[in-house]
């Protein structure tokens, strides 16, 4: 079964910058080229403590990485819709109702005003409070109702990340697979580096050599040279 991505306005959700093209940036690449909409939904950005020689990573860096990234992919909007750092990583304590109507109605890129056909979410199992709050929301904002009075996707997807794989919950395998060419592994690498605050070296889970690596082990699973894996949550065919 194969997706026709030129057909597809994809709603990806990313709780901060970077988590897209860890988790999406191959597949990014392959819809825009194939003609889809990709919109990105930040959730939140602030200052944030990390290794650099400055030991911190600040707000504005971010804002300035994403509108490169943004760029490079050629996104036909994005938008952060938590900004600062009362809920950068803090979106556990925001309430789930909050959050939940944000994603569904109350941002610029709300599911009810953009109508996506493909929406893409952090998974569940994420260590990350942050992934996992909005996992959650999202799954709320896309609750079973009667479609004629509220979007309904046609396909609901969950991206991984290598840093996922450490919570013992993460041991299903992604059981939708997306074939990468060399050129949209090589797009993902080069987004990452755009994000310069948040890559690493290896043995990093943000390394090059980690992305490459989880793209080489999902394409063998499928039998082609690179993959992206996913959870499909919801597929109406």
């Amino acid at each position: 079964m194969t997706i026709d991505w030129a057909k597809e306005r994809i709603l990806i959700f990313a709780p901060h910058p970077d988590d897209e093209t860890l988790g999406c940036g191959g597949l990014m690449s392959k819809a825009k080229a194939a003609g889809a909409e990709v919109f990105v939904q930040f959730i939140t950005v602030g200052d944030t403590a990390d290794f650099s020689a400055a030991g911190l990573s600040t707000a504005e860096e971010r804002f300035r990485e994403i509108k490169e990234v943004a760029d490079f992919y050629r996104w036909d909007d994005w938008n952060i819709a938590f900004p600062g750092d009362e809920y950068h990583l803090k979106l556990d304590r925001l309430p789930r109702f909050e959050l939940a109507n944000a994603i569904e109605r109350h941002s610029p890129l709300a599911i009810a005003e953009l109508r996506p056909s493909v929406v893409i979410t952090p998974h569940w199992t994420s260590y990350n409070q942050d992934h996992r709050a909005t996992a959650e929301a999202v799954h709320t904002a896309l609750r079973p109702s009667d479609n004629r009075m509220r979007h309904h996707p046609r396909l609901v997807l969950a991206y991984e990340e290598a840093a996922d794989q450490w919570r013992y919950e993460a041991t299903t395998s992604p059981n939708l697979l997306v074939e990468l060419t060399e050129e949209h592994l090589d797009d993902k690498i080069t987004a990452m580096r755009l994000y310069g605050t948040q890559i690493h070296g290896h043995p990093h889970t943000r390394s090059e050599l980690t992305l490459r690596s989880l793209a080489a082990l999902r394409g063998m699973q499928s039998g082609v040279a690179f993959a992206e894996g996913y959870h499909t949550l919801r597929w109406l065919a």
